[in-house]
Order: C-alpha cells, then structure tokens, then sequence
C-alpha cells in the first residue's frame, strides 16, 4: 500500500515541482544573461572595484583613459585602491568618480568630454562588506552599533552611494557640465523667439507687414509705417476709453457660460485698428476680414462700427479750418493771380446699396450720396461737411454744410462751374466761365477760366485721394450705409495724416 501511494502521489508531485524549478532557474538565468552581456568590442567598463558602469548601458557617462604621467598614474591607482594593477590600454575610470570642475567646459553640448591636466578620482563607493561585523548579540542584549573606523569613512560631497548604479536617479543631472546647461537655455530662447516671429508671420495682423512700407500703404493708405505710428501714438491714450458696441453683448454671453467663437474683444486695440483701416483702405469684406484675422465674421461689423465712431469723434475734435494769416502765409506761388483764395471747394458722390424688394430681387439697386470738401491752396483739408442725398444740389448743398457761416467779406473761394452762389456767400467768388448763351467766350475769360482750371486741378487730386480708401470708390455694402456719414467723414479728414503736400514743391513753399 505504502508503494503504491508513494508511486501513483508522491512521485508526479516532485517531478511537477522539479521542472517548474528548473524552468525558473533557466528564466532567471537568461535574464541576468542579457543585462551582463556585450554588444561587440567597442562597449568599455570601468575598472573601479564594485563599480559595474558600463558604456553599454549609459551613453552620457563618459570613460577615461589613465595619464601618461607617472606621479598622476600612482594617484590614480592609490585612490581607487588597486595599486598594483596592471594598466591597458583600453583601462578606462568612469566619469561618476570625478568632481564637475575637474572637466574641461565643452564648446558644445555634443563634444567630447576632456578631464583638466592632473585631475585624479575622488568619488568612490566604499566596499565595506569584507569588514568584520561585530558579533551578534541576543534579542534581550541588543546594545547600541558603535561603526568601525572604516566605516566612519565620511561619503564625499556630491556623491551617492548606489548599489548597480540607479541610472534613474539624479545622479547624471547632478553631473551636467554648468556650460551646457547654459548652451541649452539659449537654445531653448532662440526656438522660443523663432515660434513667436513664425507666429506673426502667420497672424494678419500689422506686425505682419511693419517691415514693408509698400504694404502699409496698400493696406492703410498712409505713406510709411513711421507715418501709421505716429499717427496711433496720438489717439492711443483716448482708445482705452472706446465705448464698444459689443461689450454688454459678450458679457451676457459669458455669464450664460456659452462657449462660442473667440471674442473680437481678445484682439489687440492696434489691430483692431489695422482692421478699420484694411476694411476702409482695401474695401474688403466683412467675411474676408473675419478670415484673416481669425476672428468669427460678427465681430467684424462692431469693430468697424466702434472705431467708425470713435475716429469721427477724435478727428471731429480737431479745429482744421484755419485763420487767413495761417492761409496766406503758406500760400503757394501757383496762386499769385488769386492771393486772397481761402479755400477750394468740390463736391464728392458715394455710392451705396440698397435693399431691392421682392420683385427686383437679383437687380442691382443702389442709391447715392453727396459730400462737400474743401481744401486750403496749399492742399490741406480744411472743411468736411455731413453727407447728404445726392439729389440735392450743389448750391443747397453748400448751404446745409455751414461753410457759408465761415466766411468773410474779404475772403475769396473758388468753386466749380456748376456752383453758382453769389448771392449766398458775402465773399468773392472765382469759378470758371460759362458760355450760357454767348457763342463765344471772350479772350480775357479764356484766359482766366484756363488759370482757375490749373489751380483746381489739386482740389480734384484731393478727391483723388479720398477715393483711393476703395470702400467709397465702390458701392458700399449695406452693412456699412448706416455709419456713411462717419466713415466719409473720417475718409477726408485723415488725408492731412496720411500722405505729404500735393506736390513736392509746395513742401519748400
């Protein structure tokens, strides 16, 4: 019976336990196989007794090779304990067992790492497991450890004591050479300066086009970027005090807890300037605005309309109609027939959409608009009138602008041939000849309708200016016809910071 239960029990139960034993060991005995082994001739150790660092495990410590000098070499040998070891040379020391400042700094980070001239390993971990330990006492007569002297042996400072090297620690940082942390750093600032130029570059915005004046004009109308930023640097201080249209509209919404678009809020005061001046100068739509500046397209039309606003009431502040003694003394030599002119005076028509009804639907409709501008003889804008219908007429025209109310007996204007208004204005008034219902015209109104023709030339290069802004050289979007009046307004008045005189003479006039 014993036999039997011994053959059929016990014996498959050892040799089941046996072969997992035996598979175990063999798992175990080819993992401690792969972490010891090299990988061809090249890997190097470090000769160091318990040091087991290995090139072929860490690629940042670095190995080094014994001095040719033989005091150093002695030193060498007398601090990592093995004074009468046979040197190689493919002997090679670890860099765990130098100091930081026993290395010569390197130029760059990927250069290969030199020890200074009579550098010797300091850093060492101590084996102390061949010492005698004290002799064990009783569980009731434990008494306190008093360490040998060589155990007493203080760790050098900077160093770790580590059993098979934790490559995971902080031991390898503690070791980065201070330049390199520096040449990192500026690394890492250039790459930071380079994403935020690609940034710009990437935004349309005005930094995108500081460095091209050809590119301010087309966008802004003004001549040079220094011009555009003179001319912000004046109405900066009054932008921080805009009334915007949108403002109780996005507060509403963000206390709902809505999550929409980006706000026309979060861009820059500058750059929503730029979009005014983009939309006036260039005329382009709300929809294509709204893609280049990475804004949703509702935001574009209150932008537009706050700084429409806030421009007509800053510029609108400025006094521009100016005294005779300021008109005569920089009166142009042009105008020596005509010396007592004070201001040269025409007409600008604007076109706008209008809604069409049901049954014009896919017809073009648009009404227009009449404007009064005046200008001084030597071209600056010197009267801006409201716009009005433009079925009104020159002569009521003039009178509705208030211009009338400006002018003196012993001033002159000159005027268009259609302005007949000597018996509305107490002025003189010099206005080309007519032939009404004469066949001929005589020689001295030949002369004379030829001499003013020449002069208001440059009232006509002014209009010319004012309709390069090409929203009012086209037909104005519906959007845009309830603020017409300011953006007309605005249009004129920042021609006298937009470009230099008419002509390059009158600049030394």
């Amino acid at each position: 019976m014993t036999i039997k239960f011994i053959y059929y029990y016990i014996i498959p139960i050892l040799t089941t336990v046996l072969y997992y034993l035996v598979h175990y060991i063999k798992i175990m005995s080819s993992k401690t196989f792969k972490y010891l082994r090299r990988e061809g001739a090249s890997s190097r150790y470090c000769c160091v007794p318990s040091c087991k660092m290995s090139s072929r495990f860490n690629s940042v410590i670095s190995f080094h090779s014994f001095p040719l000098n033989k005091e150093t070499r002695k030193t060498w040998l007398q601090n990592i304990r093995r004074e009468d070891y046979k040197v190689s040379p493919n002997t090679r020391v670890c860099s765990r067992h130098f100091r930081t400042d026993d290395f010569i700094p390197q130029s760059t980070p990927n250069a290969r790492r030199l020890l200074k001239k009579g550098a010797v390993p300091t850093l060492f971990t101590r084996n102390i497991s061949n010492t005698s330990a004290p002799k064990r006492t009783g569980l009731w007569k434990r008494r306190r450890h008093v360490p040998s002297p060589l155990e007493q042996d203080p760790v050098p400072t900077g160093f770790q004591q580590h059993q098979e090297h934790d490559y995971c620690s902080s031991l390898v940082q503690d070791h980065l050479e201070v330049d390199e942390t520096e040449v990192l750093r500026k690394e890492v600032e250039r790459l930071k300066r380079q994403v935020a130029e690609l940034s710009v570059l990437q935004r349309f915005c005005l930094g995108r086009f500081a460095a091209s004046d050809d590119d301010i004009r087309f966008y802004t109308r003004f001549a040079t970027y220094n011009h555009l930023m003179a001319f912000w640097r004046l109405i900066e201080p009054a932008s921080h005090n805009m009334v915007r249209l949108t403002r109780v509209r996005t507060a509403t919404v963000s206390e709902a807890g809505a999550s929409g678009s980006t706000s026309w809020q979060s861009m820059q005061p500058i750059d929503e300037f730029f979009l005014f001046m983009v939309h006036l100068s260039v005329g382009l739509t709300e929809r294509d605005l709204a893609h280049r500046f990475n804004i949703h397209q509702s935001a574009v039309s209150p932008i537009i309309t706050s700084w429409a606003n806030f421009l007509y009431a800053i510029l609108g502040s400025v006094r521009i109609w100016m005294s005779e003694e300021v008109v005569k003394a920089h009166m142009p030599k042009k105008f020596q027939d005509y010396p007592d002119t004070h201001v040269v005076i025409d007409c600008i028509e604007l076109r706008c959409k209008t809604p069409t009804s049901l049954l014009l639907q896919g017809e073009e409709s648009h009404s227009t608009y009449k404007g009064l501008i005046g200008m001084a003889p030597h071209g600056a804008v010197t009267f801006v009138s409201s716009v009005y219908a433009g079925s009104v007429s020159d002569k009521e025209l003039l009178k509705q602008s208030g211009i009338v109310s400006l002018l003196k007996p012993e001033m002159a204007i000159m005027v268009n041939k259609g302005f007949f208004i000597d018996n509305c204005v107490l002025c003189k008034v010099y206005r080309p000849c007519c032939l009404l219902k004469k066949e001929q015209m005589p020689a001295e109104e030949v002369r004379e309708t030829q001499s003013i023709a020449r002069l208001r030339v440059h009232i006509e290069r002014l209009v010319g200016r004012v309709k390069q802004h090409k929203l009012l050289d086209t037909v104005i979007p519906l959007c845009d016809t309830r603020t017409i009046n300011q953006l007309y307004t605005v249009a004129c008045l920042l021609i006298n910071y937009q470009n230099g005189p008419l002509l390059k003479a009158w600049a030394n006039d």
